[in-house]
C-alpha cells in the first residue's frame, strides 16, 4: 500500500471516543441547562414586570411609580433607595404593600431615615404591627419618634401590652408620655383620634413674633394652617389661620385678628359626631378640649376620612348580616370569615322556620288551588325588596343625622303614600300579565294583586320604622337591614296571601 493510500485511509477514519470528551460534554450540558433555567426565571420575572407596568400605564400611574415598580421587581435596592425620596410617601407605601410580607422588610430597611417613618405611617395597621416587632430597638425608636403621635397611638392600640412597653422603652420621654396619654382614651372617642402636635400661640404675640415661632417649631406639627390661641391656663380663646397671619401687619397682636367663636369637641365625643361636625363646618382640623375647656389636642381631616371609611364599612357589613371586622377581606382567613358570617345566618335560618310553618298550616288549602303556589316566590321577593328599599334609605338618613325618632310619624306617613303608589303600579301590571300570559282566573289574579298591594304597604312600614325604633332603644339601625326585614316580611306576606285566598276563593 502506498504512502498516499495510507494517509487517505487515516483521514477517513473517525477518532476513537475519549472519556474526557464525555465528561466535558456532560458538564457543558449541565451548564447549559442551568443557564436555561436562569433565563426562564428571568423571562418570567421580566414578563410579570412588563405586565404590571402595562397595567400601571393603563391606570394612569406616574412614570416614577412605574419605574419604581420595575426596581422592586428586579430587586434593585440601590436604585430603589435613590428614587424613593423623590416620590410621595403614600405611593412608596402602596408599592411595598403589593409585595409578600417577607419581601417588604429588605426594601423598607434601605429607605433613607428621613422618609422611613412617613412611608411606615401609610402602611396598613396590621402590616405595621408585624413589621415593628422585627426592627431593632433603635430602629423602632427612630420610627416611632418620627411618626405623628396619633398614628403611633393607632399602631399600639391593638398590640399586646408587653410589646408596647418594650417598644416605647427606647423612645423619647415626651413621645412615650404622649402616646400613653392617648391610649387611655376610650376607643371611638375624639381623644383616641387626636394628636397633640398642634401650633399654639399666646394672646399678646405680634404677627411677626408668631411667624418666627411657627418657623421655629412648625416643622414638628401635624398642621400649621390653623393656630390655636391659648391663655396661661391653656384654655382655648380662639383660632387664627396662617392666611390671616400672613396678610396682617407685622405689629398687629394675635388677639386682635383671631376668631373667638371657636367650635370644638371634647375628648369623650363619639367619633361619628366628630365626623358630622367636620362635614357640617367644612373643617380641616378640629380642636379637642377637656372638661374644663383646656386644649389637649386637635383632630385633622385625614383621620376623619379613615373614620368615615370604617363606619361605612361597618354599616355595610351589618346590613348584609355580617359581624364587622377590622381586617381587610383579602387578609381575613377562612375560619375568621366563617365566624363573622355564621351567627346571623343561623339566626335568620331559625327565624325563617316560621315561613315554613305558615305554608305547612295552609298545605291542604293549597292542594285545592295549586296555582297559588307558583306566585309565592314573587310575592315574598317583592315584599322583601320593598322593605329593603325603605330600610336602606332610612338607615342612611339616620347615619347622616337627617332623621330622628321624633320624625317617625312623618316618615311612616310618607312611606305609606309611596307604598300605595308602588303597590298599585305593580298590581295593575301584574294583573294584566296574569290574565294574558298566565291565563289564570280573575279571582286568582285579584287575590295575587291585592296581596301585592298590601304586602308592599306592610313591607314599607316595617322597613322604615324598625331602624328608627332600633336606634331609639340603643341598637345599631344597620342591623335592621335587608336580611332581617326580608325574613319578617316573608312571613307577613304569606299570612296576607292566604287570608285573601280564604276570603275570595273559599279555601
Amino acid at each position: 500500500m502506498s504512502e498516499k493510500e495510507k494517509e487517505a485511509m487515516y483521514e477517513n477514519t473517525e477518532p476513537e471516543f475519549d472519556v474526557s470528551d464525555k465528561v466535558m460534554t456532560d458538564n457543558q450540558a449541565a451548564d447549559e441547562a442551568g443557564v436555561s433555567e436562569e433565563i426562564r426565571v428571568l423571562e418570567e420575572s421580566t414578563a410579570e414586570i412588563e405586565e404590571k407596568t402595562q397595567l400601571a400605564e393603563e391606570d394612569g400611574e406616574s412614570d416614577q411609580v412605574i419605574q419604581m415598580r420595575e426596581y422592586i421587581g428586579n430587586k434593585s435596592f440601590k436604585e430603589f433607595r435613590l428614587l424613593a425620596p423623590e416620590m410621595n410617601e403614600a405611593d412608596v407605601a402602596s408599592l411595598l404593600e403589593e409585595l409578600p410580607e417577607n419581601e417588604i422588610f429588605p426594601f423598607f430597611r434601605v429607605l433613607p431615615k428621613h422618609i422611613a417613618a412617613d412611608v411606615f405611617a401609610y402602611l396598613p395597621i396590621d402590616l405595621q404591627q408585624s413589621m415593628i416587632v422585627r426592627f431593632t430597638e433603635g430602629e423602632a425608636a427612630n420610627i416611632i419618634d418620627n411618626m405623628y403621635v396619633d398614628d403611633a397611638a393607632d399602631l399600639f392600640d391593638e398590640m399586646p401590652a408587653n410589646v408596647v412597653t418594650r417598644l416605647l422603652a427606647k423612645t423619647s420621654p415626651e413621645t412615650r408620655r404622649t402616646i400613653n396619654q392617648l391610649l387611655q382614651y376610650p376607643d371611638s372617642s375624639a381623644g383616641s383620634l387626636m394628636t397633640t402636635e398642634y401650633e399654639a400661640l399666646k394672646l399678646h404675640l405680634t404677627v411677626a413674633e408668631a411667624i418666627e415661632k411657627i418657623r421655629t417649631d412648625g416643622i414638628d406639627k401635624e398642621t400649621i394652617n390653623i393656630c390655636y390661641v391659648l391663655d396661661r391656663d391653656r384654655k382655648l380663646l380662639g383660632t387664627v389661620t396662617l392666611r390671616q397671619i400672613l396678610l396682617s401687619k407685622p405689629d398687629a397682636e394675635i388677639g386682635s385678628i383671631m376668631t373667638e367663636n371657636v367650635i370644638s369637641v371634647t375628648t369623650l365625643t363619639d367619633q361619628e359626631d366628630v365626623a358630622r361636625d367636620f362635614q357640617k363646618y367644612d373643617f380641616s382640623a378640629m380642636p379637642v378640649t377637656d372638661s374644663e375647656g383646656r386644649l389637649v389636642g386637635i383632630i385633622t381631616v385625614d383621620d376623619i376620612v379613615d373614620i368615615l371609611q370604617e363606619e361605612a364599612t361597618e354599616d355595610i357589613e351589618k346590613m348584609a348580616a355580617i359581624s364587622p371586622s377590622d381586617m381587610p377581606y383579602v387578609k381575613t382567613g377562612v375560619f375568621e370569615t366563617w365566624k363573622k358570617r355564621i351567627p346571623w345566618l343561623l339566626l335568620l335560618m331559625i327565624s325563617a322556620t316560621f315561613t315554613g310553618m305558615i305554608i305547612s298550616h295552609f298545605e291542604e288549602a293549597l292542594s285545592t288551588y295549586i296555582v297559588l303556589t307558583s306566585f309565592i316566590p314573587m310575592l315574598m321577593d317583592t315584599g322583601g325588596n320593598a322593605g329593603s328599599q325603605a330600610s336602606v334609605s332610612i338607615i342612611r338618613a339616620l347615619s347622616l343625622g337627617e332623621l330622628e325618632f321624633a320624625d317617625l310619624p312623618k316618615t311612616v306617613w310618607k312611606e305609606a303614600r309611596v307604598s300605595l303608589l308602588i303597590g298599585a303600579t305593580l298590581a295593575v301590571t301584574n294583573f294584566v300579565k296574569l290574565l294574558l300570559v298566565d291565563r289564570v282566573d280573575v279571582a286568582v289574579a285579584a287575590v295575587v294583586c291585592l296581596t301585592l298591594v298590601v304586602t308592599v304597604f306592610v313591607a314599607k312600614l316595617v322597613g322604615c320604622s324598625l331602624p328608627m325604633i332600633a336606634k331609639k332603644i340603643g341598637f345599631d339601625p344597620a342591623v335592621m337591614a335587608s336580611p332581617f326585614i326580608t325574613t319578617i316580611v316573608d312571613a307577613l306576606s304569606l299570612l296576607i296571601y292566604f287570608s285573601f285566598a280564604q276570603m275570595f276563593l273559599g279555601i
